[in-house]
């Protein structure tokens, strides 16, 4: 027989604890209350007579109680009862202590690496992970509900930020950046007035930034449209001046060529401030601000001139990089970039092709833009385009009271994901069970982001001013509490899920990609959004399907599925779980028909999505590039492109790195042996890309070959 203990280990049945353990307990009654050892044996025997194959920890201790009672041995059961509950007690404990020092001896390794934003050695950092080992601690023993803690524990699901559930503050948002430029915020305190110009706009953003990423826990993005204005207001500055300076002097065109070189600088200066301000500035999460600016070139933009200015300038100042210790230009993590492909940019002889062709440029060197597809967008959210979050959920669609769209000054909750191989690897292709299994699951995962929820209720605005009163949210007054923006769907609440393709194996035999498979999984997506759109309809919140983009958890739930059940081939034998809906990285499918095959999902998965290739290095292939970018435009929202090739961020070398005697990675340039510091492709079949390795499937663009 096998026993599941509380965490979820299944280990081998040993008939001495449950010996033991009735002998403690005997130990403390009188004598007239305690049972021979030779019933102990026979309540034992009976036990084992059931002749279960798995039973859980608690069914024993229940079936050994039960027998104490119909024995009247009361008093024995009794601190028997008392003898469970201490131990519970004892497993209940602070948890926190070795954790937390192997973080301040560098030898928490999962900790230290679960978030690559972070530097786990930097003691602002590591407070910030102090606090979080000491949230979850919290959360696991007392906030939530045992059950949810045991399913985390499990692998069932995962409940995200821990760390951060200890504090009334929510996951990720759209800063509503157009009303505190336009109406003035506060920081610390202080006034911040409407400003008069595009440099001092740019400083204030990135002050807001700042401040919005230390009192929330994900990401934020910030619509760059807002700028425009403020840059008209610098050129109208400009001309004033001149003109009344060189009145009689200069002609027109002489001034405005002043005013355009004037203006000019003060814009590639207020780009190179929100560049270099958000990988410089250490908030209280002790990384850099996790910020996406939003690149959209809106028609309707009575500013749309002065836009086009600014995001060429922003992608102008990312394909330079930004300058490391050693002065070496290399890609900062931060801002991410979403560039919006509409009419008039998608490469089909618009106004700001242009552009377009330099974001292709910025991917082929620094990764960044992503890319959103206007046209598909409309399709999807009635006819609007926005920015996802930080994290890259989005939004549902929401009207205020005048019947306008918002989007901006709204959030997300938390998230909650599921593992879906784990059920199909529990149902052994029994489809009766699998659905049962998932609906219980479901249920779960409801009751875990109601915790959530109801975690932010009574919230009041003083806990984060920036958030709640001055802007960024909403500008609610002191001591006000948050809950009319928890409600009618104003925020989001996200459902994730993890590994639709080894779910669709386990249960079809076939990839979610073949005949028979494709069924299925489009049948479990949209039993997946049925729920939550079904819990929108009981509880009035607006639940999100959320494609998880969480890296780390694609491997948290593999390694927990491995140890619980086994190695698995193409399941738990791979190390991970394949993210949300995605191909198989193995998969031969080249970047087109991949695009075309994960949008169907992208529909139901409107809570957040996103579809990316690992592509080789394309610098020299830019046509290639271009022709997948119109593919997104009219295939697929929201794509993003893995152009890595071998790199060294300590000296910017620009070539192939091999492996030294010492099978180490070695810049043949600098000697920089930190793999942490250079990007290393692998070269199996010689595929130039990033976590490819049997694939060697090709399409032939303009006469080039873009292997996928």
């Amino acid at each position: 027989m096998n026993v599941v203990k509380r965490d979820g280990r299944t280990v081998d049945y040993d008939r001495n604890k449950i010996f033991s353990a009735i002998t403690k307990a005997n130990a403390t009654v009188n004598k007239e209350d305690r049972v021979e050892e030779s019933r102990i044996n026979q309540i034992i025997l009976a036990m084992e007579g059931l002749k279960k194959p798995t039973m859980q920890v608690e069914e024993i201790q229940d079936f050994v109680e039960m027998k104490l009672m119909e024995d009247g041995k009361f008093a024995l059961a009794k601190n028997y009862i008392i003898y469970r509950y201490t131990r519970e007690l004892v497993r209940k404990s602070n948890t926190t202590d070795e954790s937390i020092l192997g973080l301040i001896r560098a030898s928490n390794k999962d900790v230290m690496e679960e978030n690559s934003n972070k530097n786990a050695v930097i003691a602002s950092t590591q407070r910030d992970l102090i606090a979080g080992e000491v949230s979850k601690d919290l959360t696991r023993r007392i906030l939530l509900p045992e059950k949810i803690s045991k399913a985390h524990d499990q692998g069932i699901l995962h409940f995200h930020d821990a760390d951060y559930f200890l504090q009334p503050i929510f996951n990720c948002c759209l800063i509503n950046i157009g009303d505190m430029l336009d109406n003035g915020t506060v920081m610390n305190g202080k006034l911040i007035e409407s400003p008069k110009s595009f440099q001092v706009a740019c400083t204030i953003v990135t002050q807001i930034i700042a401040a919005v990423a230390s009192s929330q826990y994900g990401g934020q993005s910030v619509d760059v449209r807002h700028l425009g204005k403020y840059l008209r207001y610098s050129r109208e500055k400009y001309q004033k001046r001149y003109r009344e300076k060189f009145a009689g002097e200069a002609s027109e065109e002489v001034i405005k060529s002043f005013v355009d070189d004037r203006l000019l600088d003060e814009l590639r200066s207020g780009v190179q401030t929100i560049q270099y301000q958000i990988n410089t500035l250490m908030t209280t999460n002790g990384q850099s601000p996790f910020v996406t600016l939003f690149l959209n070139l809106d028609k309707d933009d009575e500013y749309l001139e002065e836009n086009a200015l600014i995001v060429e300038e922003i992608l102008r100042q990312r394909l330079e990089g930004i300058k490391n210790e050693k002065g070496v230009y290399v890609t900062p993590a931060f801002p991410k970039l979403i560039y919006v492909l509409d009419e008039h940019n998608c490469l089909q002889g618009g106004k700001y092709d242009y552009i377009t062709k330099l974001a292709i440029r910025c991917s082929a060197k620094r990764m960044y833009p992503d890319y959103i597809s206007a046209k598909k967008m409309r399709e999807n959210y009635e006819g609007n385009v926005f920015s996802c979050m930080g994290c890259r959920s989005f939004l549902t669609a929401w009207k205020d009271g005048n019947g306008k769209y918002k989007f901006e000054g709204r959030f997300n909750q938390g998230v909650v994901s599921l593992n879906l191989p784990q059920i199909g690897i529990i149902a052994k292709g029994d489809e009766e069970y699998f659905w049962q299994l998932l609906e219980e699951r479901l249920a779960l995962c409801f009751e875990a982001l109601m915790c959530r929820h109801h975690a932010l209720e009574g919230t009041l605005s003083d806990v984060s001013p920036i958030h709640w009163q001055y802007g960024a949210i909403a500008r609610l007054k002191k001591g006000e509490k948050i809950d009319k923006l928890l409600h009618n769907g104003y925020s989001t609440i996200s459902l994730g899920y993890i590994g639709l393709y080894e779910v669709t194996k386990l249960m079809t035999g076939k990839s979610h990609t073949e005949e028979g498979g494709t069924q299925f999984a489009m049948k479990l997506m949209n039993r997946l959004r049925k729920a939550t759109d079904g819990w929108k309809e009981i509880t009035g919140i607006h639940f999100g399907l959320y494609g998880t983009p969480a890296e780390s958890l694609c491997y948290r739930f593999a390694r927990i599925d491995k140890e619980r059940f086994g190695e698995i081939q193409d399941i738990t034998d791979k190390g991970y779980y394949t993210n949300s809906y995605h191909v198989d990285v193995r998969e031969k499918i080249d970047a087109f028909h991949k695009f075309d095959f994960e949008s169907q999902f992208q529909v139901i998965s409107s809570g957040g999505a996103i579809s990316y290739v690992e592509i080789p290095n394309m610098r020299h292939n830019l046509e290639a590039l271009e022709e997948l970018v119109k593919y997104i435009y009219d295939h697929i929202q929201y794509a993003e492109f893995n152009t890595k090739s071998d790199y060294c961020h300590e000296c910017g070398y620009d070539g192939e790195i091999g492996i030294n005697d010492q099978l180490e990675w070695e810049c043949p340039q600098c000697g920089n042996k930190d793999h942490a510091k250079m990007n290393v492709t692998r070269r199996t079949c010689g595929y130039l890309g990033e976590n490819f390795w049997n694939v060697g499937k090709t399409k032939e663009i303009n006469s080039r070959v873009l292997h996928i």
